[in-house]
């Protein structure tokens, strides 16, 4: 591959610890943690002593005794991240943002205004220190996965540059956690076969890893691993699905305990498409097992849906199936709900009365409607008082996360 590395991705570093660290000045070069029960985020000071997110509390206070926790400040994560990611675009337009502190840019074209891509990024860094106070480290590359992989071996507050010709040897001894899609499910298994470094999966037959990982993440990664990414910088991406999940650690596989989590988020994916004024008609849940294996159950409705109750009740109905598939299974560790085949939904398409045994789930009839409305209902009250002022009672008396819905609605948010 020959040309110019013109791609850059951006990343502040440890975000929501080096926000309140900035809110709160005495924080500053000391251990700190976002959350309380569960370390939500950690500055880097926190991180040398082995704390990371979500490790519970007492065992983040067991390693690093001096650290102090903090309620986040969820509207000022927001704002400061898009102060800092919006820099970005006084360089280019063409900016792709793939989460609240994090980003892609494609600068080729700007060098006759701004100089090299190198120094865009210096200055991107010094704008972003100087404009927002905070730290944000920078990748630059031909490719988007190497530019991301710069931007981690960047950390803390650094940049690294990867010039055409010495992709392999930058790639080489690097670890293959490194690289997008490998979590610790995949990690151990490259391991299992003597694959620890990206420069060693690069030797690996394609076969190998795909027999391993499955066809299309085995395949993805060996492509990536030797640098073969065509993937170009998007500014404009249609959601396709919204979705959440719960770790849960290992619960029994039970309704007293999928139902409540299932409606807890049901309640947050409802409420996120009718914030867009959309439906969807293809409900997906995901269930992990305690040994980290998955399964995946979905249902394509006659009509698409936005109301809170139809969409738990309709995943209560796959996860119920699910289990039954796997009888053996006694406990559970994640659940997950995704709707897609989205649709725009301004208004809701009435139906007549035709008494069918599924009126309570169609969304046009007398009681689908009436669901839709006490939805709004609760929509409105929400976008006055807050998240927190109002809910479904068998979510709010049944279950209580350790994880603010503020957290997760920044991490989920289309961006």
């Amino acid at each position: 591959m020959t040309g110019t590395a013109t791609i850059l991705h951006a990343d502040l570093d440890a975000f929501y610890a080096s926000v309140e660290q900035l809110l709160d000045p005495s924080l500053r070069g000391k251990p700190i943690a976002v959350g309380g029960g569960v370390v939500l985020a950690a500055s880097y000071e926190a991180k040398a002593f082995g704390v990371h997110g979500g490790m519970l509390g007492r065992r983040a206070r067991a390693l690093c005794p001096e650290l102090r926790f903090v309620s986040g400040h969820f509207a000022d994560y927001q704002r400061l991240g898009d102060a800092a990611i919006g820099v970005l675009g006084d360089f280019t337009p063409l900016v792709e943002r793939i989460s609240i502190d994090e980003a892609f840019a494609n600068v080729a074209g700007s060098e006759h205004l701004f100089g090299s891509p190198e120094d865009m990024a210096k200055t991107i860094r010094k704008r972003v220190a100087a404009e927002v106070g905070l730290p944000i480290s920078l990748g630059v590359a031909q490719t988007k996965h190497l530019a991301k992989i710069a931007s981690q071996v960047a950390k803390p507050d650094g940049l690294v540059v990867v010039h055409p010709g010495t992709e392999g040897d930058f790639l080489h001894d690097l670890p293959v956690e490194l690289m997008w899609g490998v979590g610790p499910v995949a990690r151990a298994r490259l391991a299992g076969i003597g694959v620890f470094t990206i420069g060693q999966l690069a030797q690996t037959p394609g076969w190998s890893t795909e027999s391993l990982l499955g066809r299309a993440v085995g395949g993805k990664l060996a492509a990536l691993a030797r640098n073969r990414d065509p993937r170009e910088v998007v500014t404009h991406r249609r959601a396709r699905s919204v979705g959440a999940q719960s770790a849960l650690g290992k619960k029994p596989a039970v309704e007293g305990v999928f139902g409540p989590t299932l409606r807890h988020l049901a309640d947050r994916v409802a409420s996120r498409l009718r914030a867009k004024s959309r439906a969807g008609r293809t409900v997906t849940v995901r269930v992990r097992f305690a040994d980290l294996r998955a399964v995946t159950r979905s249902v394509t409705l006659p009509a698409a849906i936005s109301a809170t109750a139809i969409l738990a009740e309709t995943a209560e109905d796959l996860v119920r199936a699910a289990l039954a598939d796997h009888p053996n299974e006694a406990a559970i560790s994640l659940l997950a709900i995704a709707v897609s085949h989205l649709e725009y939904n301004p208004v809701l398409q009435l139906e007549l009365p035709y008494r069918l045994a599924d009126e309570k789930r169609r969304p046009g009839t007398k009681k689908g409607t009436a669901r839709w409305l006490a939805d709004r209902a609760v929509d409105a009250i929400r976008d006055r008082f807050g998240r927190e002022s109002i809910g479904y009672g068998s979510v709010v008396l049944g279950r209580r996360g350790a994880v603010p819905d503020a957290f997760r609605e920044l991490a989920e948010r289309e961006l």
